[in-house]
């Protein structure tokens, strides 16, 4: 009697098994490397230095910014080259009267970026600065004073463009 083989299929082995293994894990560990570096380069996380002392001001916040949006004044930002314009104007229309109006430009991504400008008055209403933006998505906030005391502030995002 002639011993009779049958040719087998595929045989799964224990190097399969690992192969399997790594590849699966390999997946995971890659896509949670990929993640975590564009969260640490995508966002800085620090939203304020010290989050209880920012609850205790947040109603004394919301009441100036409600106080100051009744108020009817509007800000109008332009950035054209190394040129900054700020525009503002009372509820009539008529050019706001301000000794002071800075713009703290704040970067989503990072905040070593950040940097404040300070506008100086150009005329009716209108106040300039020269600086370079870097391209990039930016969180302007302006603040326009007079006399020492908050007359309006404006907090805008914007995309400044590649030239």
């Amino acid at each position: 009697m002639a011993a009779e083989r049958k040719e087998q299929g595929f045989v799964f082995t224990g190097w399969h098994m690992a192969a399997v293994m790594v590849l699966f894990f390999g997946t995971i560990i890659t896509v949670n490397l990929i993640m975590a570096w564009n969260a640490s380069h995508s966002w800085s996380g620090l939203v304020v230095q010290n989050t209880y002392v920012a609850s205790q001001q947040f109603n004394g916040k919301v009441a100036l910014a409600k106080e100051l949006a009744a108020s009817g004044i509007e800000g109008n930002l332009t950035i054209e080259g190394s040129r900054i314009a700020y525009r503002v104007v009372d509820a009539k229309g008529a050019p706001l009267l301000a000794d002071d109006v800075s713009a703290i430009f704040k970067s989503p991504v990072d905040e070593r970026k950040d940097f404040t400008v300070i506008l100086v008055p150009a005329g009716q209403g209108l106040f300039v600065a020269e600086r370079d933006v870097p391209a990039g998505q930016w969180i302007v906030d302006i603040g326009t004073t007079r006399d020492g005391a908050k007359v309006f502030h404006q907090t805008l995002r914007t995309v400044v463009a590649a030239t």
